[in-house]
């Protein structure tokens, strides 16, 4: 039997970013994973990016993630909201420091540099290959039993294995959900023109069309990700096209502003929904990423929302290591509990608020929101409140966001 102050159950990107804040901090974790993690240092480019927060980014300045990136990533200068191909609508700039909203980068190379750091990490121990075949929480301590019989206990068990998260269940957590009427397609395209790094997100009644800026291809040419939202039913459809017919399809949903568009990538595709706990903690337990929450991408926020989860758990857990509090403690959980609640909640409805809005069909309503646009780009305090949303600098930071240590 082995014991360590945090025990997470997920190696995933949130996951083994706990485990790298937490080292950073200080403390020490098991990370619990039935992965093979050589399948993920191997992996090539599927098509799939994320959008790293400014803030995020922060702290992954912080606790060295940031040095094991192979790439650093393409950062978005400005975000262009549209209604259709209408000229107008909605531009956020950078931050009067010039620090960019966020970046994008591929997730093979976000795993790689979040593998590496957290095998470089003294206080972790990655127990990869491996399953949980008996949990326990009371008020004395957490204790997993893995399936090759070692034992290890802690204070506090985190639940960081996403969207079907068995602590969750186990623990009972109640959850609101519902899917939407759409499915996201997910793709790489290059260009013809530079994207300057400008990010558009363009809204048609079918859904919106994300085209993310990226770093060059490789023999030089331009690259943006694209996530589609399309309606569910007519997702195969658009994974049965010819490369050649999808970049059309591409073409004429965003117009001619970056040119000729080819698909470099294969497409794939992901059932778009909504779900939120009803807490986020319970005896000896706390929920991080989507095991908590999971949003529409329509913003970009979804990974975000759990490197957020990230830096106040570790910073909840620091502080009351200080003080000599166990880490399983009920105030802390609360004041985790507490942190959190606001800001996740506030991001999800906001979210889901947008993807009904944007789906209303017709003339008039688009009118509507195409005024609405220029109106929120004349308010100014409204207007830098959305982008300090967007970059993750909103409400009250916990301090890695703020790109300190604990």
């Amino acid at each position: 039997m082995s014991s360590t102050d945090v025990i997470i159950l997920g190696g995933g990107l949130v996951g083994l970013s706990l485990a790298a804040a937490l080292d950073h901090s200080g403390l020490d974790s098991v990370v619990i994973d039935p992965a093979d993690p050589t399948t993920r240092n191997n992996a090539k480019f599927d098509g799939r990016t994320s959008a790293v927060s400014s803030s995020s980014m922060r702290m992954f300045d912080v606790i060295g993630v940031n040095d094991h990136l192979p790439e650093p990533g393409c950062p978005i200068r400005t975000i262009e909201s549209k209604e259709g191909l209408k000229p107008g609508g909605l531009v956020f700039d950078p931050a009067d420091d010039g620090e960019p909203m966020g970046w994008m980068n591929e997730n093979r190379h976000l795993r790689t540099a979040l593998l590496k750091r957290a095998e470089a990490g003294k206080r972790i121990d990655l127990r990869w290959q491996r399953k949980p075949v008996d949990v326990v929480r009371d008020e004395h301590r957490a204790q997993v039993t893995l399936d090759d019989g070692s034992v290890v206990t802690a204070p506090l068990l985190v639940g960081a294995e996403g969207r079907n998260s068995p602590s969750r269940e186990a623990a009972g957590i109640r959850m609101a959900r519902w899917q939407y009427d759409h499915a996201a397609i997910v793709t790489t395209v290059v260009h013809e023109l530079p994207h300057d790094g400008v990010a558009y997100e363009i809204f048609y009644p079918a859904g919106p069309f994300a085209v993310l800026p990226m770093t060059d291809h490789e023999d030089g040419r331009h690259r943006s990700a694209i996530v589609w939202s399309v309606p569910r039913e007519d997702a195969a459809g658009y994974l049965a096209l010819t490369d050649e017919e999808f970049a059309a399809e591409c073409q004429g949903a965003m117009g001619d502003m970056l040119g000729k568009v080819e698909t470099i990538a294969p497409r794939s595709t992901y059932p778009l929904g909504f779900h939120h706990a009803a807490r986020i903690t319970d005896t000896r337990l706390a929920l991080v990423g989507d095991a908590a929450h999971a949003i529409h991408p329509i913003a970009g926020q979804g990974v975000n929302l759990g490197y957020r989860d990230v830096a106040a758990l570790t910073q909840v857990l620091v502080e009351g290591a200080r003080l000599g509090l166990d880490l399983g403690d009920r105030q802390l959980l609360d004041r985790y509990q507490r942190w959190r609640a606001l800001d996740v909640l506030s991001v999800a409805m906001a979210t889901d608020g947008l993807t009904r809005i944007y789906g209303v069909p017709g003339k008039l309503a688009s009118k509507v929101r195409h005024f609405g646009m220029e109106m929120v780009g004349k308010i100014g305090p409204l207007r830098d409140r959305l982008m300090n949303e967007a970059r993750g600098t909103s409400g009250d930071l916990p301090l890695l966001l703020r790109g300190l240590s604990i």
